[in-house]
């Protein structure tokens, strides 16, 4: 079989393109004297308007262990009529059913990620996300209890650091009917059959924030659909949303299990992003992701491609990014900053009138510059 050109073109980036563009970006942020300051630009981690992000992830089902879930991982080209980016289809369908195999005791679950990043000229390459508070994710989602997976370069190669996918269109599992009405664990749980398994999964009983079934109030999800455009038109909802999850909510796992003592997320080394499906309900399921990136919230670079893809249900612009965490001036602190700005440039044009005045040459003439 003979690769055709689009083939080709949808590859995972090779050791070379991942140098240049991992030397360029520093190259900005040095430039810019990003590292300085809290940033206000999104670091984008996993963009699949690109098809080549989509063949760099791989997919993950129970059939590994003789199940019959499914799971796939398509792009999808852009549709103009309907203002929908290009971008991944995570799809396939959840069985519980066991295989004949008695040491499978659990199956039902489907998971995408993508591939270690690989080596650049300086070692392996991670994404160091550690200046932002926000994992943010553009989704068009079903509404099934998807999780979020960042899995970093830790001791432990197989803890996973993990958040529940919480969205506009997010719905609560009713009670499983064999659940002890006597537990002490929430009846929105309806993936824990037993106390023991809840024990097993939840130490001491207690289901982090992050993993319960009710939105913390740190994750940030667009309000109630108001937006209206400059014409005065209300906007209709597309489907499409952004969802802004705090990286010091993640949760450590371990193979599905909350691990204790929990330790922070290592934001300087992050190997993979992915989101999963484990809510063990059976039946197909359909989430679209347009982009996912590292952010301090949204921006006015940002906002117009925001309110393009989400309509409604767009986020508005943070206004910590937009005043760069300064706040709104007061009238009178507007007034000396302009009083100050004067005073400065009339100093700084004294200034360099008597220095090209006394500046001598040579030795003289760089200290003279330097003073």
């Amino acid at each position: 079989m003979i690769p055709t050109a689009r083939c080709l073109a949808a590859k995972p980036s090779g050791f070379i393109k991942r140098s240049v563009d991992e030397l360029s970006r520093l190259s900005k942020i040095a430039w810019n004297s990003e590292a300085l300051h809290t940033p206000t630009k999104p670091y984008v981690l996993l963009d699949f308007e690109d098809a080549s992000t989509v063949a760099g992830c791989k997919t993950m089902a129970d059939r590994a262990v003789g199940g019959f879930s499914t799971a796939s991982l398509d792009h999808v080209p852009a549709d103009p009529s309907t203002n929908s980016p290009a971008h991944a289809h995570f799809h396939g369908s959840i069985s519980t059913r066991l295989p004949p195999n008695w040491r499978v005791e659990r199956t039902g679950y489907a998971a995408f990620r993508n591939h270690d990043r690989g080596l650049w000229l300086f070692g392996r390459l991670f994404w160091d996300v550690d200046p932002y508070a926000y994992l943010a994710l553009r989704v068009k989602s079903d509404g099934r209890r998807y999780t979020v997976n960042i899995q970093t370069d830790s001791v432990v190669e197989t803890d996973i650091h993990q958040h529940r996918l919480y969205t506009r269109h997010h719905r609560v599992q009713q009670q499983a009917p064999a659940r002890d009405p006597y537990s002490p664990f929430p009846a929105e749980e309806a993936n824990i059959e037993s106390p023991e398994l809840a024990d097993k999964i939840y130490p001491n009983g207690i289901i982090p924030p992050a993993l319960s079934d009710v939105p913390p109030e740190s994750t940030i999800i667009s309000s109630a659909s108001h937006h209206v455009t400059t014409t005065g038109e209300a906007v209709e909802s597309t489907g499409w949303e952004t969802i802004l999850l705090p990286f010091n909510a993640f949760v450590r796992t371990n193979f599905g299990l909350v691990v204790e003592p929990q330790t922070s997320l290592l934001r300087q080394r992050i190997r993979s992003i992915g989101i999963g499906l484990t809510d063990r309900v059976d039946g197909p399921y359909d989430l679209r992701i347009h982009k996912i990136w590292a952010t301090n919230g949204m921006s006015e670079a940002e906002i117009e491609e925001e309110r393009r893809i989400c309509g409604a249900d767009a986020l508005e612009v943070d206004e910590g990014v937009r005043t760069n965490w300064m706040g709104e001036p007061t009238q009178s602190e507007a007034e000396e900053a302009q009083a100050g700005k004067r005073h400065a440039a009339d100093g700084a044009a004294s200034s360099s009138a008597s220095k090209s005045q006394n500046k001598g040459k040579g030795l003289k003439g760089l200290r003279d510059e330097w003073a």
